[in-house]
């Protein structure tokens, strides 16, 4: 049998104790977390930070009752794709400092169309033109269109 493996067949035989844990290290303190806010909470954090960061056309979309996804969503512009690049960041730093440990963030490498997802607020930052193409609000506030039957 090669040295090795004798070793660890040696190691695995032996009768060993793990010591036990104690209860402050299987239950840390729960001062230690922070809590995630609620959709209001964040809808308001959110808000705020576009407001400082002069982002403009800014609306909220009330899903509550509508959605199991999510309970807001927010649609705003930046005037450029720097602009928007900030805005997000921004928003990002503030939940982070929130307690919302990972918000979700697509497109920000390009500035154009920058998503944020917070768990129960979604947040779309356009720039201008980008906006006007995909028109969310409009798709977000229509109601489903019932079926055609032939």
């Amino acid at each position: 049998m090669p040295k090795s493996v004798a070793a660890k067949a040696s190691r695995s035989a032996s009768t060993r104790t793990a010591p036990v844990p104690t209860p402050e290290a299987i239950a840390p303190d729960a001062s230690q977390f922070k809590a995630a806010p609620d959709a209001e909470a964040t809808l308001k954090l959110i808000l705020s930070r576009l407001d400082d960061m002069k982002a403009e056309e800014t609306v909220t979309i009330d899903l509550r009752g509508k959605s199991a996804m999510f309970d807001y969503v927010v649609v705003t512009t930046g005037r450029a794709n720097r602009h928007v690049g900030a805005i997000a960041e921004n928003v990002v730093k503030a939940l982070k400092q929130a307690g919302i440990a990972a918000p979700h963030v697509e497109g920000l490498p390009n500035c154009d169309w920058v998503l944020i997802d917070s768990g129960d607020v979604v947040l779309h930052v356009f720039r201008p033109e980008v906006r006007e193409f995909y028109n969310l609000e409009r798709l977000w506030t229509q109601g489903p269109s019932p079926a055609k039957t032939l």
